[in-house]
């Protein structure tokens, strides 16, 4: 544990920290470059031009852009079929999207990566049907298998309870921890569980892929991906949206959900936002490397100043979230303080603890961000309960990144 009394100090063991991380760095810039090519084919091969950025309004019938951007999205994710949306308004509004569209009365949903996070309680109907619209009110049951020790998927649990249980028409799985104090998963576990669920069930595979994009060269197999365009496929450009992407049949199910049945992805008008999101998906990789590299740095720097952290700054990562447990509230409290007054945006603005909408602990959370609620550009939030985990995300420049933990150092070693 290093002992930091001066700004000097802090600025030498940031200095320290940098140099060894070389090697990680030169790694992550090294997938970057990797899910660019890839971005890059997929965008010639489309031929896409400066019309698909024409604004449609009304219906959006033959809106071109529209569809180029929902075959951008599809590809460059390795699936057959996808859509992007600037009115899809968050990654649990995507994921909704995908349950109720493929989801009936007395099918179940099987979470296999513990309980999902917690914006989804009111959708399954955790506590219940309560008249409320939740999956529960319209007969879908709910049942979940937990990851061994936190770390793993647990494939024979899963096995015998497909096997047994035929009303299962959905397998989800959540790629990133959430509020839990849990490992992320990679790709191939993700993949391992798809074919898991082909060979013993005719369910559809469901991934909250939230977090996970362009982490790694490859992103997981599933009848359904989703994920917001606030965080990684944005690229810190993308000012809202989300995606759905996966199978043909999947998405289109999806799709009518989305919509209607019948009219599914012909309609919409996309009211200039096409743009932004294609943009923010050539930006995505890069953008999303320097969140890696922010979060390596965070891990390695607090670890240093005696706190314990998660995935360490050596693990492979496959996400973009760094876990630091803050031991208490008022440490937690000073953290978010200082993310926030190293952001570009509302850098004066005290975060505190309040009750979201969705959660149901008091959270904080410390985001000035061009964007609201972007968490690709730095951000920090945790639910104010034991053991007082910080969750720390984004960065779209290493730079911002750097100095934005920084600053959460100072406040919490009282060095401003």
């Amino acid at each position: 544990m290093h002992i930091v009394k001066n700004n000097a100090a802090l600025a030498q063991l940031a200095s320290e920290c940098e140099k060894e991380l070389g090697a990680v760095f030169a790694e992550i810039d090294q997938t970057a470059y990797k899910n660019t090519e890839k971005v890059m084919r997929v965008f010639a091969t489309n031929q896409l031009s400066e019309r698909h950025f024409a604004t449609t309004s009304g219906y959006g019938y033959n809106d071109d852009g529209r569809d180029m951007c929902d075959r951008l999205f599809a590809q460059v994710f390795g699936c057959e079929s996808g859509f992007a949306r600037h009115n899809i308004i968050s990654g649990t509004h995507a994921i909704a999207i995908a349950l109720f569209g493929l989801l009936r009365p007395n099918d179940t949903l099987y979470s296999v990566t513990g309980k999902p996070y917690d914006t989804l309680d009111n959708v399954i109907g955790l506590s219940g049907a309560n008249g409320d619209g939740s999956l529960a009110d319209f007969g879908v049951k709910y049942r979940q298998t937990e990851l061994i020790d936190g770390k793993t998927l647990d494939y024979e649990a899963i096995k015998n309870t497909l096997i047994s249980d035929k009303s299962i028409k959905v397998v989800f799985a959540q790629r990133s921890k959430g509020y839990l104090s849990r490992r992320s998963l990679p790709s191939s576990e993700i993949n391992a569980l798809y074919e898991l669920v082909k060979q013993y069930s005719g369910a559809y595979l469901v991934v909250d892929n939230c977090y996970g994009e362009f982490c790694e060269e490859t992103e997981p197999k599933a009848d359904i991906l989703v994920g917001s365009l606030i965080k990684n496929p944005g690229g810190g450009i993308a000012e809202t949206g989300g995606y759905i992407v996966g199978t043909k049949k999947a998405v289109e199910l999806a799709s009518y959900r989305l919509t209607v049945p019948g009219i599914g992805l012909e309609a919409g008008a996309s009211l200039g936002q096409t743009k932004n999101m294609i943009k923010g998906l050539f930006f995505a990789p890069h953008a999303t490397a320097q969140a890696l590299k922010t979060a390596v740095f965070a891990a390695l720097l607090f670890e240093k100043l005696g706190y314990d952290v998660s995935p360490t700054a050596f693990e492979k990562r496959v996400d973009i979230i760094q876990t630091v447990n803050l031991k208490n509230a008022d440490t937690l409290l000073k953290f978010c303080r200082g993310i926030q007054a190293g952001s570009p945006i509302d850098s004066f603005v005290e975060p505190v603890g309040w009750a979201m909408p969705g959660y149901n602990d008091e959270v904080v959370m410390a985001a000035g961000t061009f964007t609201q609620g972007s968490s690709i550009e730095l951000s920090a939030d945790a639910p104010i309960r034991e053991p007082y985990t910080v969750y720390l995300q984004g960065g779209v420049t290493y730079e911002s990144g750097k100095y934005g933990i920084l600053s959460a150092a100072r406040y919490m070693l009282d060095l401003m």
